[in-house]
């Protein structure tokens, strides 16, 4: 199988734009997932949330996990767990309203680069928006406007820890799925593996690379480029030694955004039928929540019938 896409993004300013360009279009294309070297954001600041994220889980969410273990006999599982995932973990909701200082047992100094972090990483999925844009022929700021919503996109921060698990063959780290939203930015743990994604039916390592960002796409931009762009299953395999740490940012619609292919895309494919729903993002999210670890295919099919039946607001008819 051909190796994982890394994409230097500091190549886009010089002569060899296009390759780049070829480069994201094979991996939003082909791959639904790839990683991002020399994205902008500086290596003091990814070691500085590395190294808090670390000291926050140690000193404050350790235990608490291991307690979590021990109530629910994990330690000793004898057949596989397919309810729950093997995983500690906190939300951070930056847009379109921060929750940041709410949030308990953070620092100070952590709240700060944290916010700090996710500022950064706002406007490199707003850039790669773009950049998707310019590849499938969409006006330039398309896809952030089909995002916004009355309110603007909604941006939060899952933070994840994946402890060492006795049991890796019986229980996964994170059980397999799409995302629900739009744009996924990780920084992840540059020397614990465990995240894979499933090409042509094999499951494929995301290498760990230090300081870079893996970037994948969600189930609205599938929807968005009516099958164009994909979204793709994707897991995380508990080890049995090492510690790995995950920090992943979703940059998704506003609740009421109003999602549906992009009829210039659908044009461009005249000889076939616009087979992706139109619905609002919050009535996916409702659907998704209770079936996120299964497939994505009956649930655009669910939401056509939900579409067809919502009184969607006229904003639907255009996004620009």
């Amino acid at each position: 199988m051909e190796n994982f896409p890394v994409i230097s993004l500091e190549k886009l300013n010089g002569g060899e734009k296009a390759l780049v360009m070829d480069q994201i279009k094979d991996a939003c294309e082909n791959w639904g997932f790839f990683e991002l070297v020399n994205h902008g954001i500086s290596t003091e600041l990814l070691d500085t949330v590395e190294r808090l994220t670390k000291e926050h889980y140690k000193k404050c969410m350790e235990q608490r996990f291991k307690e979590m273990v021990e109530s629910k006999a994990l330690e000793g599982v004898e057949a596989e767990v397919t309810d729950m995932d093997w995983e500690s973990t906190f939300y951070l909701r930056h847009l379109p309203q921060s929750n940041i200082s709410e949030v308990p047992d953070l620092t100070d100094d952590h709240r700060k680069v944290m916010k700090e972090f996710a500022g950064k990483l706002e406007t490199l999925a707003e850039e790669l928006l773009d950049l998707f844009c310019e590849n499938l022929g969409l006006e330039k700021g398309y896809l952030t406007k089909a995002f916004h919503g009355s309110k603007g996109p909604n941006f939060g921060t899952k933070v994840s820890n994946y402890p060492p698990c006795p049991k890796p063959d019986l229980i996964k780290g994170l059980r397999a799925h799409t995302d629900a939203g739009g744009i996924i930015l990780l920084f992840q743990d540059d020397k614990v593996s465990g995240l894979q994604l499933l090409k042509d039916g094999e499951w494929v390592d995301v290498p760990p690379m230090r300081h870079s960002i893996v970037i994948n796409l969600g189930d609205q931009l599938e929807v968005i480029t009516n099958g164009k762009y994909k979204s793709v299953l994707h897991r995380v395999i508990a080890q049995t030694d090492g510690h790995r740490m995950s920090i992943a940012s979703f940059y998704n619609p506003g609740n009421d955004a109003v999602i549906y292919p992009a009829e210039t895309l659908v044009e461009k494919e005249a000889d076939e039928k616009e087979v992706y729903p139109k619905f609002v993002f919050d009535d996916y999210m409702k659907l998704y929540a209770g079936l996120k670890f299964q497939a994505k295919e009956p649930r655009f099919e669910a939401m056509k019938t939900v579409g067809a039946t919502a009184n969607l607001p006229p904003a639907a008819a255009t996004v620009m």
